[in-house]
């Protein structure tokens, strides 16, 4: 098949447009707004279980921006590898709102570059199901997100089986960083 001319105007239309790919693609638009604004991203979860951290860095360029994740699935290292605040935990559980800010707070500091700590971090815990976790019930999620001086956190109840969970998680914090980077943006 030849290669349309340079100026073939009609290879060009077929071609999906920059914001046309990142709408179809919202972790590479994620990962190209942290490039454009050279940020790096630090990522602590809990019941995705490294599938958020994997979902970054399936986007080639992400090492750029990606510093790491941690997997902090048992309380204890939320406390010594996250620094969440132990009387939080002993009051709450792990599925709790302060939980998930204080993962995301601790992941930027834990996964400094020679001494620099991510500009955003972001963290995932909550109860995937199919039981109970620390009194909520499976579908509640709390997304973390820490973005320079400032952190959030978003409820979430999702709906589905475990996998669905975990799998709409990973989403809605892609969205969030991206809802927040832009929130930033205007403030």
């Amino acid at each position: 098949m030849p290669e349309p001319a340079e100026n073939d105007e009609s290879a060009l239309a077929d071609a999906p447009d920059a914001d046309e790919a990142e709408a179809a693609d919202p972790t590479a638009a994620l990962i190209a707004e942290l490039r454009s604004r050279r940020l790096t991203i630090a990522v602590a979860e809990s019941l995705t279980g490294g599938l958020l951290t994997a979902e970054l860095i399936r986007i080639p360029g992400a090492s750029a921006s990606v510093t790491g994740g941690i997997v902090a699935y048992n309380t204890e290292l939320k406390k010594s590898l996250l620094g969440v605040d132990s009387s939080v935990l002993n009051v709450h559980g792990a599925v709790h709102p302060d939980v998930a800010v204080q993962m995301a707070v601790g992941v930027r500091g834990a996964l400094a570059v020679r001494g620099v700590r991510a500009g955003v971090g972001v963290a995932t815990t909550g109860a995937a199901g199919p039981d109970a976790q620390d009194g909520q019930e499976p579908g509640t999620v709390f997304i973390g997100v820490s973005i320079g001086s400032a952190a959030w956190s978003v409820p979430l109840k999702l709906e589905g089986d475990r996998q669905s969970v975990r799998e709409q998680t990973v989403a809605q914090a892609i969205q969030a960083v991206r809802e927040l980077l832009a929130r930033d943006d205007a403030e």
